[in-house]
């Protein structure tokens, strides 16, 4: 694992690179769950006029010892943009670019409610366009002359009610799927049932962080994570926790464990009645969430 200073030192070396206008730690070093294993995320917020990719490949090379490709803004897709993969002292390090533009478009839709779902390869569901606000939100500023960051996460703390309420609405997308997914297991269509139940989950679990103002940025581990929305300092707490058991019949740690166990038992011979519980799971959900009013206390 890296140490702190050696990280701000790399962290330093590429906000050299023309363009970069700030580097901020992100992913699960940055929320604190991390592992020994787990890669280190570096995002660079640019400026697209200015960027100078050539030069951050040079920097980026000069770190590893060796050439390093940089794929530019959209080599990676729309929505995951571009970046690096480096080794560095053995450690996997990615560095991962953001349109500084594009990151306060979406904080502004973000605190006015809106959001949306983007094909992009590696997000199965979907890349969520406010998770651009949500890394902004949860970051660790590095190297930051211009204060960038802070103005990036103007209206994001606490987390934007708009969106909040937003998320919750749309659980009605999420028991639309899980009643497809049923239909289907009447024609044996074990693809589409576990697509449609696992889709729905998922949208299901966003709409639980969103009630317990927790920013998700990506889809691993957001089924199993809404589980620890139950407690700790982020928890939900025992207001919402209390509605939605009353209203629902579930509450975080219910429904985790249940959307865990339901999407195992999807197979060819159990596909109706897992698609039945999926489908009872995220309208219990609906009710929970809806009752409790979505805000955490």
């Amino acid at each position: 694992m890296l140490a702190d200073d050696r990280i701000q030192e790399i962290a330093q070396e590429v906000a050299a690179a023309p363009g970069v206008r700030a580097v901020v730690l992100g992913g699960s070093r940055a929320r604190g769950t991390h592992h020994p294993g787990s890669d280190l995320d570096l995002g660079l917020y640019y400026d697209a006029a200015h960027l100078d990719v050539a030069a951050l490949a040079a920097i980026a090379g000069r770190i590893t010892g060796s050439e390093v490709e940089v794929a530019g803004p959209g080599g990676w897709g729309p929505w995951v943009d571009g970046g690096a993969w480096l080794r560095v002292d053995g450690m996997a390090v990615d560095l991962i670019l953001r349109d500084v533009r594009r990151v306060a478009a979406q904080r502004d839709r973000a605190v006015a409610g809106r959001f949306a779902f983007h094909q992009q390869m590696g997000h199965p569901l979907g890349f969520l366009d406010v998770a651009y606000a949500g890394e902004a939100a949860t970051c660790v500023p590095l190297v930051d002359p211009d204060l960038l960051v802070p103005e990036l996460r103007r209206g994001l703390d606490p987390y934007p009610p708009a969106l909040r309420s937003a998320m919750i609405e749309n659980l009605w997308s999420a028991e639309f799927l899980a009643a497809g997914a049923a239909k289907g297991a009447a024609k044996d269509d074990v693809a589409y049932v576990q697509m449609g139940c696992a889709a729905a989950l998922m949208l299901a679990a966003h709409a639980w962080h969103a009630a317990a103002g927790s920013w998700a940025t990506n889809e691993k581990g957001l089924v199993p994570s809404v589980a620890a929305l139950d407690t700790g300092p982020g928890g939900i707490g025992r207001g919402l926790r209390d509605a939605g058991r009353a209203r629902g019949g579930i509450g975080p740690v219910e429904f985790s464990a249940q959307a865990v166990a339901a999407l195992a038992a999807i197979g060819p011979d159990r596909l109706a009645p897992a698609a039945e519980q999926v489908l009872a799971l995220v309208s219990r959900t609906r009710e929970a969430l809806s009752a409790a009013g979505g805000a955490p206390g």
